[in-house]
C-alpha cells in the first residue's frame, strides 16, 4: 500500500514521529504537503464523514487516520514495529501517548501562555517554565523511559524487538539535543540507556539513509523544538 502523509511542509513536529516510522519500515509515502502544497492537505480536512480536527493525518487506502499515536497504532502491526499480542501493541502504544504528552510540555518551554501569542510576548514566561522543564518534568518523563529500557533486557524498549516507540524517543533524545544542547550535555550522563538506543536507532541503515537525505526536514524555530539561547543557559 502506499500511503499519503499530511503535515505542514518545513517542519519536522508532529509528523516526524510518523516519518521515521514509514522510513524504518521502508513503506511508499507521499508527504502530501511537501510535494503538492498545504491546499492539497487543507481540502482534504474538508473531505468525508470523519474528517480529521488537525494534520497530522493519514491516508491509508480509504482510511483517514489522525493524531500521531493513532497513525503509529495502525502501522505499527502492519510494518513489524509493534509487539503481536494485543496486550503488547495497547502497552507501546500507552508509551506513545506518554511521549505525547511529554512533546506538548517541550513546546510549551518556548509558548507558556499558548501558541497564540509570539515568543517574543512571553519570553519572561518561557524562561520560568524552561527551567521547572529541566528541574521537574524532564528527570520525570525521560527518568521513566530510562527505566524501561534498563529493565528491557533488550536493545529496544520492549525487549530485542524493534517497535514504534523507539522510533520515537530517538526523535525526542535529538530535539532536546537540538533545542537545548548545554542542558542536555549535562543532563545526559542520567539517561545513557535512552542515549544508547538513540545511536542505534540512527546507525539502523534506512533511518541513517533517511536522516541523510532531503526528506528530513531540519529543526527550526517555527517547530516544536525551538533553539533560543537564552533558554539554554
Amino acid at each position: 500500500m502506499r500511503y499519503d502523509l499530511y503535515y505542514w511542509p518545513s517542519i519536522q513536529g508532529r509528523g516526524e514521529y510518523v516519518r521515521l516510522a514509514l522510513e524504518e519500515a521502508g513503506a511508499a509515502y507521499v508527504d502530501v504537503a511537501r510535494e503538492r502544497g498545504t491546499a492539497a492537505m487543507m481540502r482534504m480536512m474538508e473531505e468525508g464523514a470523519t474528517p480529521p480536527f488537525a494534520p497530522p493525518f493519514l491516508k491509508a487506502g480509504k482510511l483517514v487516520i489522525g493524531q500521531t499515536a493513532s497513525i503509529l497504532f495502525y502501522l505499527g502491526p502492519r510494518h513489524g514495529l509493534a509487539p503481536k499480542t494485543e496486550a503488547g501493541r495497547l502497552w507501546v502504544h500507552q508509551l506513545q501517548l506518554t511521549v505525547t504528552d511529554f512533546v506538548l510540555e517541550v513546546h510549551d518551554t518556548h509558548h507558556p501562555l499558548g501558541p497564540s501569542l509570539y515568543y517574543e510576548n512571553q519570553k519572561v514566561e518561557a524562561k520560568k517554565r524552561t527551567r521547572e522543564f529541566w528541574s521537574e518534568r524532564v528527570p520525570k518523563f525521560l527518568g521513566y523511559f530510562e527505566g524501561l529500557k534498563e529493565k528491557s533486557g533488550g536493545a529496544y524498549v520492549t525487549g530485542r524487538k524493534l517497535a514504534y516507540i523507539d522510533l520515537s524517543l530517538f526523535q525526542i533524545v535529538e530535539g532536546l539535543r537540538y533545542a537545548f544542547p548545554k542542558r542536555m550535555k549535562a543532563f545526559e550522563k542520567e539517561i545513557p540507556e535512552l542515549c544508547e538506543l538513540h545511536d542505534r536507532i540512527a546507525a539502523r541503515p534506512k533511518i541513517a539513509a533517511y536522516l541523510a537525505s532531503e526528506r528530513r526536514i531540519a529543526f527550526n524555530e517555527d517547530g516544536i523544538f525551538r533553539r533560543y539561547k537564552e533558554l539554554d543557559d
